[in-house]
């Protein structure tokens, strides 16, 4: 509590992270050739971006160890999507996940009871002390669980908005420079990206249908919103993996390895080695898990969309059962949202504006008041607001 009334010093957090890192196994990967770089997203609607992005960069000959967390409340979790894939084992041992990264260039695992496991304690006194919303001792548990992966770099998806944990920018923007201020003083290349998560990111939330989204985006048929994120974040892990000079060069490194088809090919490496269906790259709707009801949600009226508020996307997905209220309670991967309509663009009576994937009728019916409460149709073209904001380095 004296923490969160008083704040930290830039030393003080360093140290917090440092001893939080240090209460386990630092995972060793010095086997591996090249600089290790990963990303990590402050969490938000939609946001499947370590998908592609990993499988992209690791193309791109800079090897992604990626330790990732489930969803909880309103945000989705990687390992949740991941495990849509039909045996997709995201519980691999620090030593697997070592070879794996050596052998494939990427591995993508959810945390080890041995990977700072001081943190997991520290989070629980946070809860009922109502301690959670603190900067300082956010920074400590993202950074120490990052810097526990044996990486060299980071880059840090920090998002502002309503469907982000930081509703402002200025907010946002305090986090992301006390974790880059970490990274350095741990002697670490760490950029922050600060971006926009009023409304969600692609066009699908939940967990199978995010996945096939993320394989659209791998084919270079993603939404042109997911696209500029993961081609921004990847640009910036090139950068600090020294495999490319400028911003640049390194755009058209990720745009050559979707348009070859290796960044495709990479991620059915990644699936087939961590025990995956790799066909699910060339039949996504054929692998992954379907809901038996799949509902249009309809325009009342012709205008143009000018609000999809991301935090009632969001519930509508719970609603569904693509996430979580509590940590103990199971995901149904089939659920979820696509199709969803982006500010600025027309549309017409009559024209769906979401695709519902539900399992039953009542959860189709919670989730289609939620979704027509939250998508404004208007009289007046809007144009699209900035998603990539401010860049710290």
């Amino acid at each position: 509590m004296a923490i969160y009334l008083q704040g930290m010093t830039p030393a003080e957090v360093a140290a917090y992270t440092k001893a939080m890192m240090n209460s386990g196994v630092v995972a060793d990967l010095s086997a591996v050739p090249g600089i290790k770089v990963d990303k990590h997203s402050t969490g938000g609607v939609g946001d499947k971006v370590s998908l592609p992005l990993a499988a992209m960069v690791a193309a791109c000959g800079v090897p992604v160890p990626m330790i990732s967390g489930r969803g909880l409340g309103h945000s989705g979790g990687t390992l949740d999507k991941l495990e849509s894939i039909p045996g997709f084992n995201v519980n691999l041992s620090l030593a697997a996940y070592a070879q794996q990264v050596e052998a494939v260039g990427c591995a993508l695992i959810g945390q080890t009871k041995d990977l700072a496991p001081s943190d997991k304690k520290l989070y629980a006194l946070r809860d009922v002390t109502a301690t959670v919303e603190c900067i300082p001792l956010i920074c400590g548990s993202i950074m120490s669980k990052k810097l526990a992966e044996g990486i060299d770099g980071l880059v840090l998806d920090v998002k502002f908005g309503r469907g982000a944990f930081m509703k402002e920018i200025g907010q946002a923007r305090e986090l992301a420079t006390m974790m880059v201020g970490i990274g350095r003083a741990m002697g670490k290349g760490v950029t922050a990206l600060l971006t926009a998560m009023d409304q969600p990111l692609g066009r699908a939330v939940g967990n199978a249908v995010e996945v096939a989204e993320s394989i659209a985006c791998l084919r270079g048929e993603g939404p042109d919103d997911l696209m500029e994120v993961t081609y921004a974040l990847g640009g910036e892990m090139l950068l600090l993996g020294q495999v490319a000079t400028d911003a640049a060069t390194a755009r058209a490194m990720l745009e050559s390895v979707v348009v070859d088809g290796s960044a495709l090919a990479k991620f059915g490496q990644i699936v087939a080695a961590q025990g995956g269906d790799a066909r699910v790259i060339e039949d996504p709707d054929g692998v992954l898990p379907q809901a038996p009801q799949k509902v249009p949600l309809l325009a009342a009226r012709s205008g143009w969309v000018q609000d999809v508020d991301a935090m009632q996307v969001a519930l509508a997905a719970l609603r569904l059962g693509a996430g979580r209220t509590r940590a103990e309670e199971a995901v149904d991967p089939a659920v979820g949202i696509t199709g969803l309509v982006k500010v600025g663009e027309s549309v017409a009576k009559g024209q769906p504006l979401a695709m519902i994937h539900a399992n039953d009728d009542d959860a189709w019916a919670a989730a289609e008041v939620s979704l027509r409460d939250c998508i404004k149709i208007g009289d007046t073209a809007m144009a699209s607001p900035p998603l990539i904001v401010e860049r710290l380095a």
